[in-house]
């Protein structure tokens, strides 16, 4: 663990639960991270050894963020981003893409996990021009979100909500769905959403699945393309629509990765 993380909030980090991997954590081992404990090594491990293409998924998802969010600063004009279930910090956050491309972005992280909001505030910082901001709140309470993002974001300006891989978190296809809906209404026309998940489009990943959800974890649910591409329902969704993460516009970063991957995102515009 990085030790200005550690320093940052001793009580916050002192409440975390050790004995139990959890999925940021894994994720951050996937990518090469070092903000994880040997629980959570061994978990992703053990689901690498069903699943080997876990890490390249990783992979093509972090980079499928990384060029949507540079799209939608570079080319869409977007200067306000809500990316909610954020994860631990890596290489090219959110915030460090748009505001390279327009300092004076304004993002806002959110996320329940107590290591995640530690490291959030310890190691994610902002431009002189922009802002970066945090709230400590669940994706199930959309409303506590939209209320305590607009005390950075203006809710009446275009605002790109960033859905990456949480969904699959809410185990009721009709919930996530809900909740999504309720976060895009709560934006002005000319928003964005910006959303992957894992797919159910791999037997072993089926099966790393279903043992990782068998021990302990909190859950979460791969599903099909078709049903990812239902939480952009009544959005115009950017070309090429819901894909492959390393198909989503590729370009020189995504050089090396499979055409397919089983993790599925898109962008959609609300009109």
């Amino acid at each position: 663990m990085t030790d200005q993380a550690e320093n940052s909030e001793p009580e916050a980090l002192a409440r975390i639960d050790t004995s139990v991997p959890q999925s940021a954590r894994i994720w951050n081992y996937w990518l090469g991270g070092k903000d994880n404990y040997e629980v959570d090594r061994v978990a992703g491990d053990a689901f690498r050894a069903v699943f080997p293409g876990i890490e390249t998924g990783a992979r093509a998802a972090r980079y499928f963020l990384a060029r949507a969010v540079r799209h939608l600063a570079a080319e869409e004009g977007i200067r306000q981003f809500l990316d909610i279930g954020t994860g631990l910090p890596n290489v090219d956050n959110t915030h460090q893409i748009a505001q390279r491309v327009a300092p004076e972005s304004r993002i806002v992280y959110v996320d329940n996990d107590k290591l995640v909001l530690a490291h959030a505030r310890a190691l994610l910082t902002s431009t002189p021009e922009g802002v970066t901001n945090y709230v400590d709140a669940d994706l199930r309470d959309p409303g506590t979100i939209v209320r305590e993002a607009a005390k950075t974001l203006d809710f009446d300006r275009p605002v790109a909500l960033m859905l990456m891989g949480i969904l699959g978190h809410i185990e009721d296809y009709d919930e996530a769905r809900a909740i999504v809906r309720q976060l895009v209404d709560a934006l002005p026309p000319g928003s964005y959403l910006v959303q992957y998940d894992s797919t159910d489009t791999s037997k072993a990943y089926v099966e790393a699945i279903q043992q990782y959800n068998e021990g302990g974890s909190i859950p979460y649910i791969l599903r099909s393309p078709e049903r990812i591409e239902g939480f952009f329902e009544g959005l115009e969704l950017l070309e090429p629509g819901v894909a492959s993460c390393s198909r989503w516009r590729p370009d020189t970063e995504a050089l090396g990765l499979p055409a397919e991957v089983h993790q599925y995102g898109g962008v959609g515009l609300k009109r």
